[in-house]
This record gives structure tokens, sequence and C-alpha cells, in this order.
């Protein structure tokens, strides 16, 4: 068979992503494989470009939006899988030719959700989202560190970021009896570091908030209770319209906001929550719903309210937080991927 040949014939390509190397696998229509080819990654689109319009899979992996982009501007039918959906796909050792044809048999799955491909703004606004949270992440270990220190010298001090904050200058300065010169001047250090930090985190919140402004769905978003700047703009970050969902029920399982199931012999048992899919965003939900059941003076103003406050006195108090997160991310698709204001006929009960 020569290359024009071939190359009109295939169907389906499977693409096992590297750092410098790329291995394809292609495939005809009836999955007999036609293409097996390694070559590097600023090859990719000559060798690509020649093809005709097909279904080209990848793993959902660093880099894969990027290339994904690049190959759907040729015209390819470009879908991102996650890792574990190909894994079954997997015969025999692994190697980067099997992961490839994996990829090729799984992306030809009718019921085989993509992750869809994010743009250069998302990744963007993704990428300051993580950088913050790893900032906040450090600065939680800058001030356990610091308790740990005092404790270690008999001088507990009351839980809260501000008890702390409001504390430490009286600590350092009068209690010289039980804090060495040597534990004061290391105390003081992390201090510094925890100020550094403090700025590093405002200033990517005002990034954030910068970018959320200018964009449509994070303002309809943020007319939402409980859902402000941070997680309208994660939202946003993570699913784009919400497109790849087909109702709200579908992105609320998606973000783990769903009981566990695990049933057999037509017998329904469920557990406790999922917790599968984004862990950042499920986080930041079920924060926007505790912060709601904080101010229950406020229930009747909402939307929610009489379900809310039907449900409060029958359920414990995290149960009903994570009930409320649930309820707050199916509205939340519904006003981003409907294109609709919370406030303008939005019914309580979303699909």
């Amino acid at each position: 068979m020569t290359q024009q040949t071939m190359t009109e014939t295939i169907a389906t390509i499977g693409i096992d992503l590297g750092k410098n190397t790329f291995h394809l696998i292609g495939m005809d229509a009836r999955g007999k494989i036609l293409l097996r080819r390694k070559i590097a990654r600023g090859q990719l689109q000559s060798c690509l470009a020649n093809v005709s319009v097909c279904l080209i899979g990848m793993e959902a992996c660093a880099g894969a939006h990027h290339v994904g982009r690049q190959l759907a501007a040729l015209g390819h039918d470009v879908r991102l899988l996650p890792a574990q959906y190909v894994k079954p796909f997997l015969k025999g050792h692994k190697n980067d030719y099997r992961d490839a044809e994996a990829i090729a048999e799984a992306v030809q799955r009718p019921t085989m959700r993509p992750v869809p491909l994010k743009s250069a703004e998302q990744l963007d606004l993704q990428a300051l989202h993580r950088v913050r949270r790893r900032r906040i992440g450090q600065r939680t270990a800058v001030i356990n560190q610091i308790r740990a220190f005092l404790l270690e010298c008999g001088l507990p001090v009351r839980q809260g970021l501000a008890g702390l904050r409001e504390a430490l200058p009286t600590l350092l300065s009068q209690r010289t009896d039980v804090l060495s010169p040597r534990m004061i001047h290391l105390i003081e250090d992390l201090s510094e570091d925890w100020r550094h930090l403090d700025e590093r985190i405002e200033t990517l919140t005002r990034d954030i908030t910068a970018l959320a402004r200018e964009d449509a769905g994070c303002r309809r978003l943020m007319d939402i209770p409980g859902v402000g700047v941070i997680t309208a703009s994660a939202m946003v970050a993570a699913v784009g319209t919400g497109a790849a969902f087909a109702k709200g029920r579908d992105f609320a399982a998606w973000l783990g906001l769903v009981p566990k199931q695990i049933s057999t012999g037509n017998r329904t048992i469920l557990g406790g929550l999922s917790k599968r899919g984004n862990r950042y965003l499920r986080t930041l939900f079920v924060g926007g719903a505790q912060a709601i059941l904080q101010h229950p003076h406020n229930w009747p103003r909402y939307r929610f309210g009489h379900w809310l406050m039907t449900a409060a006195p029958r359920l414990h108090r995290n149960v009903l937080a994570a009930a409320l997160a649930n309820k707050l991310a199916r509205i939340a698709w519904s006003v981003l991927y409907r294109e609709r204001g919370y406030d303008a006929g939005i019914a309580t009960q979303v699909p």
C-alpha cells in the first residue's frame, strides 16, 4: 500500500504524547493498523497536515491541550481522554506504541466522554489558580511551623490567622523568659516569609479578579449565593461553557458531590461522597455552602431558601453542606451553560 493510499484510508489516530517524541498508531474504519510511526514534537503538524480529516485521540495530560488546538486547526476531530479510561484497552506489556494503540481503541467508543479542549485563556486562568493554591499551602505550612515552635516553648495561641497575627508581636517582645534569642530570630524570619506569601497571594487574587470581571460567564456565576470570584473563575477555567455535561446533575457528579454507589443484585447501596473529579473546585463549592450555612437569617432571601430551612432540622450540618454544595453546582452549571443570569428566571429545581 502506498503512502498516499494509506493516508486516505486512515480513520482514527492514537497519539502517545511525550516530552520530545510522539508515537502514532493509525487505524482504518475496521480497526486495522495502517500507520505506526515515531516522530519528533516539531514534526507532528507537518506529518498530519496531509492526512485526510480523521478522529485523533490523546490522553489528557500536560501539553495535550496545546497539541490538541494545533491539530484541531488542521480540521481533525481531536478528543482528549482521561488516562484511567484508556488503561482498560492496553494489551500486554506497556510500551509507547501499545499506549497509542489503546488510545486509538478507546477514542472510538461512542460512550467515551472526552475532556474538552481548553483555550489559552482558560489555561492562563487555571495557572493562576494553581499558583495561588500552592502559595496558600506554603503559607499554611509556615503558620503551622510558627505555632509548633511556640507550643514547644509552652506558648499556645488561639486558632485562626488573625489570632496568631495579633499575638505574635507581644509574644516575641515580652516572653523572652521562655523564648531564646535564637528562637525569636527564627520566628521573625518565618513571619517575614508569612508576609511575603500574603503579598503574593493578594497579587494573584487581584489578577484572578481582573480576569473574572472581564468574562461574562464569571460575572453571571458571581450572582449566585455562595459563589464568589474565586469559585466562578475556577469553574470557567475548568469547564469553559459547561458544554461537556448534558445536565447539572452530571456536573455535580463529576465534581464528586454525589453519594458513592455500590449496588448489586437489584440492591442500591449509597455511601459517602464519591469525591471524584476536580478536588479544588469541589472544595470551593463546599466552602461556599458552609459560608451560607453560617448566616441562617439570610436563608429566606435565596431561591432555595425554603428547601434549606426544611432540610436544616433533619440533616447533620456536614451532610447539609454537601447537599447545598451539590445544589449550588447544579445551579452554577445551568447559569453558565444557558448563558442566563441567576435572577433571570432560572428555576430552583435545575436539571
